[in-house]
């Protein structure tokens, strides 16, 4: 009895200690969240005011109204929107229909064809970054959003995420389909992909916010200004000499918004997928 208490006492006190642990970290990652809806929120002269105070005396909602006026805020929103939404459609109908063969079917060397498709996690994109260009600018696709979709095709991490989590379904239900005459195309999307909507949503959020964020391939890939996306027009509150916090807060407030709400709506799935994904039944 005596043992038994001790240990629940441990339990208690390790139970709380972690707790304190997390919410500390939780306010630390929430800290430059928190920092950047304040600054968004307050004059420059304000903004560098010492010593510092947290909660603007005076709110400044001026600088959500500029942002929309001193850039085009709105064409470089719809400009992000349009191609994440698009690229995150192909890339979970591409890298299903992959991992769905690559976890159910029968083909030759098909585990040395995932390795190569693998190799694509272990390669850092810089390595590809020239020859990928090259390529799209013989096509004649720089500067336009078809060549920016073009190389966001597929991932290997949404090959991998897929699979492992098409592993984790029971293969009787395949088996079971094929004896009612389905064919593979309509055991994939009429059994497979409805129980895989946790894993799914998953690569779908993971790509998305991914390519809502994406800086490097579109400052590489878009040059006109009716292109660019948010990430790229972002830069226009920052001039060679000069740099206006207020409305590059805000603008990044603004940017950041989807994503939270991306998240909030998606959590249960998300969370699920995660959980589930690699756990064999």
């Amino acid at each position: 009895m005596l043992n038994a208490t001790l240990s629940t006492g441990k339990d208690k006190a390790l139970y709380i200690f972690l707790m304190i642990v997390l919410v500390l970290a939780s306010v630390a990652t929430l800290f430059p969240f928190l920092w950047m809806i304040s600054s968004s929120l307050r004059t420059d002269v304000d903004l560098f005011k010492h010593p510092m105070n947290w909660i603007p005396r005076t709110l400044y909602l001026e600088n959500y109204k500029q942002v929309w006026t001193t850039i085009p805020f709105g064409r470089y929103f719809l400009n992000t929107l349009k191609l994440a939404t698009i690229i995150t459609v192909v890339q979970v109908i591409v890298c299903s229909m992959a991992a769905y063969a690559f976890a159910t079917l029968k083909i030759p060397f098909k585990s040395v064809i995932f390795l190569l498709f693998m190799t694509n996690l272990m390669m850092p994109w810089h390595s590809i970054m020239v020859p990928q260009f090259s390529i799209v600018s013989s096509l004649g696709l720089y500067n336009t959003h078809t060549g920016y979709v073009l190389i966001q095709l597929f991932s290997g991490f949404g090959i991998f995420l897929l699979r492992q989590f098409f592993l984790t379904l029971p293969m009787e239900l395949n088996e079971a389909a094929r004896m009612d005459g389905y064919s593979e195309w309509g055991i994939f999307w009429r059994i497979i992909m409805p129980l895989a909507s946790a894993g799914v949503s998953t690569l779908a959020i993971f790509t998305f916010t991914f390519m809502w964020n994406d800086y490097l391939a579109p400052l590489i890939y878009l040059n006109d200004d009716s292109l660019k996306t948010l990430q790229l027009g972002l830069q226009a509150f920052q001039t060679e000499h000069t740099m206006d916090y207020g409305l590059l807060m805000a603008g990044t407030v603004l940017a950041t918004a989807p994503m939270v709400a991306v998240f909030l709506i998606g959590e249960r799935f998300f969370i699920q997928g995660v959980a589930t994904t690699g756990m064999k039944n």
